[in-house]
């Protein structure tokens, strides 16, 4: 309201606009806006489970010293069942990703089936918080990849407006810190692998003591569909153009496409790169994979080539003091899978491959210069 106000048009009433503080504190004064500090707390009030298993499951992820001063910091992913508050899936993982979703989400959907619905927070993983940006799974309509993997499972997923919403996960997040950070410790487990082993008997041990009958006995979990394949459903999938010369690019890695009359129909036209938790890439053209080879922009000098090619020494090893001032980051908006995410590192300093000029090439040729006694074995005029 003050920041619209402040933007009035005044109509050459003479008036000079006013700042949209100015505004806002004469509004106040004059009791047409009250200040957020000054409002009076929103109310959250209960409601009642849903009446089934599997009808609403509450996930959430958990950062916090789950092995003390034994292990890193790291996080759990926790799937609470709103009916029962029974724990259905344990996961520590390094850090809140697609990739980490994914893999819970598929252990969970292998153990119990398939829930109606999931509720989560409105992290990037489950919703696009940038009302301009491009849907994030390379198709435009607004879905993130873990929601279009959700919706090809016809699985649907709730965001909370605030955390006290999904209550029953934020409740076991501090159960889980007490009683499980004392588990851990009394098993000698430091380890991830190690936690994620124990994660089955704790789950158990925790459900017998503070689950909760369901008010129906119907269980809404549903079985994997006949074409429900978690292989092709739980990938990170983004368009690419192909170029005249068959190349697509993605992650700073050159895809040299197949010379082939099929393979020519994707000249122009956007085909889909799908990206597997494991790491390996597949494109894809109306379904059908394309064959491909790799030429990686990013690819190092090799220091055997430098000593094993007698002509070719000198320029390789130019080559490679230039690579030094290259910025080898990948791209911020491919997933890093089990780690931490590419958009928290800090801003490097180097160049990207297209701005190393003519100044870098002169830097490293100063530098081979000054070791000419080492590299051309005499010593500089």
């Amino acid at each position: 309201m003050p920041d619209s106000a402040s933007r009035s048009d005044f109509g050459g009433s003479g008036v000079d606009p006013l700042s949209k503080e100015t505004v806002r504190k004469l509004m106040t004064q004059a009791s047409l806006w009250v200040p957020c500090k000054q409002r009076a707390p929103k109310i959250q009030q209960p409601r009642y489970r849903r009446a089934c298993a599997g009808e609403l499951i509450q996930i959430d992820g958990c950062d916090h010293h789950w092995f003390e001063n034994r292990g890193p910091k790291c996080t759990a992913l926790v799937y609470v069942d709103d009916a029962t508050s029974r724990l259905m899936q344990l996961r520590f993982v390094k850090s809140e990703s697609t990739f980490t979703y994914f893999e819970a989400t598929r252990g969970y959907i292998e153990k119990h089936g398939k829930p109606l619905a999931l509720y989560s927070d409105k992290a990037s993983v489950f919703r696009i918080n940038n009302k301009n940006a491009t849907g994030g799974d390379g198709d435009g309509d607004g879905d993130t990849q873990f929601g279009r993997a959700m919706h090809e499972l016809n699985i649907q997923t709730i965001c909370a407006e605030t955390s006290a919403a999904k209550g029953r996960v934020e409740r076991a997040h501090q159960t889980l810190q007490d009683r499980l950070v004392k588990e851990l410790r009394l098993q000698g487990i430091s380890t991830m692998e190690a936690a994620n082993a124990f994660a089955e008997e704790f789950m158990n041990d925790y459900n017998r003591r503070f689950s909760k009958a369901p008010r129906q006995e119907f269980d809404v979990h549903r079985e994997l569909d006949v074409d429900d394949d978690l292989d092709m459903v739980f990938t990170w999938r983004e368009a690419r153009r192909v170029s005249k010369s068959l190349t697509v690019q993605y992650d700073k890695v050159l895809y040299l496409i197949e010379d082939s009359e099929f393979s020519r129909r994707a000249i122009g036209k956007y085909i889909d790169v799908w990206h597997y938790p494991d790491g390996h890439k597949e494109l894809r053209l109306n379904a059908i994979s394309l064959p491909y080879s790799t030429y990686d922009k990013l690819s190092e000098i090799d220091q055997g080539a430098i000593v094993d090619n007698k002509r070719l020494g000198r320029a390789l090893e130019m080559a490679q003091l230039v690579q030094a001032e290259r910025d080898n980051n990948r791209s911020q908006s491919v997933p890093s899978g089990d780690g931490p995410s590419r958009r928290r590192k800090a801003p490097t300093t180097k160049k990207s491959q297209r701005s190393l000029d003519e100044d870098d090439m002169f830097n490293a040729l100063v530098k081979l210069q000054s070791r000419s006694e080492e590299i051309f074995g005499k010593k500089q005029i």
